[in-house]
């Protein structure tokens, strides 16, 4: 079973994050390991319904942010990569600059050490030069900075539509077939173009 880490930190769209877990635990041969910042909580309680607890349920395995000497903390833990969903700037930093003090940090550089796929959804607007920077430094560590900027060419109707092209994005780069978003298919330039049916779930998803 593949192993995925999920970090949520502090930033706005908590609701990535938790979509993501949703969609994983759907996907057969999927493991997730899930750690939350304290700040997410409390983020997690002014941006959404859901309570921690629906939360952790989604998980295969949840871990306390304190406890630096968890599995995910060692590279000799092997998984496919980890995802930080969303990321605040402030965790950004943190992982750049190797500032493990808490495990959501040192699972993302073991992540970037063991040479294994980092994708940081970092969640701000604008973005000042001091942002760039960080951003910058973690693409050249190895991440794959994906902020979570919706397209269009989809035809979004609802927010769960716009969520869910950018959690397809995140599950493009493990490889993992979705039907989350519709894909483009090219255009005439004369009006929209093709776009693949989809269902919000993945290929792999366990039949009822």
């Amino acid at each position: 079973m593949g192993r995925i880490v999920v970090g949520i930190s502090g930033a706005s769209g908590a609701i990535y994050g938790i979509r993501l877990l949703e969609v994983l635990s759907g996907c057969a041969g999927i493991e997730t390991h899930f750690i939350i910042t304290g700040a997410a909580v409390k983020t997690i309680h002014l941006e959404t319904a859901y309570s921690l607890e629906q939360i952790e349920r989604l998980a295969h395995r949840v871990y306390d942010n304190g406890n630096v000497g968890a599995a995910v903390a060692s590279g000799s833990f092997k998984t496919e990569g980890m995802v930080v969903v969303p990321c605040s700037m402030k965790t950004a930093s943190a992982i750049a600059n190797s500032y493990n003090d808490n495990l959501l940090v040192r699972a993302a550089d073991v992540t970037l050490k063991e040479k294994r796929r980092l994708v940081v959804v970092a969640r701000e607007t604008p973005l000042h030069l001091g942002h760039l920077r960080i951003l910058t430094a973690l693409a050249e560590l190895g991440a794959v900075v994906l902020p979570p900027m919706p397209a269009f060419y989809h035809l979004p109707r609802t927010i769960e539509d716009v969520v869910d092209q950018t959690v397809g994005k995140i599950l493009d780069q493990f490889g993992i077939e979705h039907s989350l978003f519709r894909r483009w298919e090219g255009g005439d330039g004369d009006g929209p173009g093709t776009v693949t049916a989809g269902r919000p779930w993945c290929s792999s998803a366990v039949p009822d």
